[in-house]
Formats: C-alpha cells, structure tokens, sequence
C-alpha cells in the first residue's frame, strides 16, 4: 500500500458512497487508477466491503456498554456461539490481560441493558464480568 492507496481508504472511510470520479478528482489522478487500485484493495483483502455507518442521531437513545469478561478458556467456542445469539451484542473481540473477551452493546433501554448482562452472566464459561457504560462520544474513526 502507497500513499494514493492511503488515501482512498481514508476517503472512503469518510464516505463509503463516494464515487469513483469523486475519487479521482480529489486525488488529482485518472478513474481507471482509482477503479484498479480499487479492485486491487477488494482483491487482496484490505478493503472487506463498504458499510453504512449510524450517524449519532440514529444511535440517540440507545444505552452502549462495553462488557469485559472472564471466561475458562476451554469454553469460549460455546461462549462465542450463545452470544451471537444476542442481538444487542454488536461486536466481541478477544483480549490480552486481565480478561478474556470484550463486548460491545447496545440497548434501547436500561431494562434491556440488564437483561442482556443477567443472560451473558448464565452463560457456561463465563466467570465474571464487568460493565462499563458509555456517556458520550468524544472520538469515533471507526467505519
């Protein structure tokens, strides 16, 4: 990746919508190198697809939790499976340190919050937990 690959992605990440001739003119170079550096970027794996992301209007009323979990290591496959099936968990990534698995949720409501964190509780595997609420956004890069 080069500095016009840099570039494209950072584009994109800003505005998954953009088309191709946007593209070219803000970086100063032809549509057919954008549209092959494109399917090159798609081919090889560093772009994974384009997404829609929720402005902070659409996510406004939603309770967002970060949840860090304690697990036998020996169970997170079956762990990994039962949360899937919840759908206010939006992501789980596995960690280094003091725990295991962190989670990210989120739920129309408090009541909602609660059920989900008694169910991740039951789950069998799970040692313990601990919940962090989100207040308020101060940095999101994320696409």
């Amino acid at each position: 990746m080069d500095e016009t690959d840099r570039s494209i992605l950072a584009l994109l990440g800003a505005d998954a919508r953009m088309s191709v001739a946007l593209l070219a003119r803000r970086l100063k170079v032809a549509r057919s190198t954008i549209q092959a550096r494109l399917e090159r970027l798609e081919t090889t794996g560093i772009i994974g697809g384009y997404t829609l992301k929720l402005g902070e209007a659409a996510r406004q009323g939603r309770i967002r939790a970060s949840i860090l979990l304690s697990i036998e290591a020996r169970a997170q496959a079956g762990i990994v499976t039962r949360l899937k099936s919840i759908p206010e968990v939006e992501r789980a990534f596995t960690t280094s340190g003091r725990f295991d698995l962190l989670l990210q949720i989120a739920a129309p409501n408090t009541q909602v919050l609660d059920q989900v964190l008694d169910e991740i509780g039951t789950i069998t595997g799970v040692l313990s937990s601990e919940s962090l609420i989100h207040l308020s956004t101060k940095i999101d890069r994320a696409v």
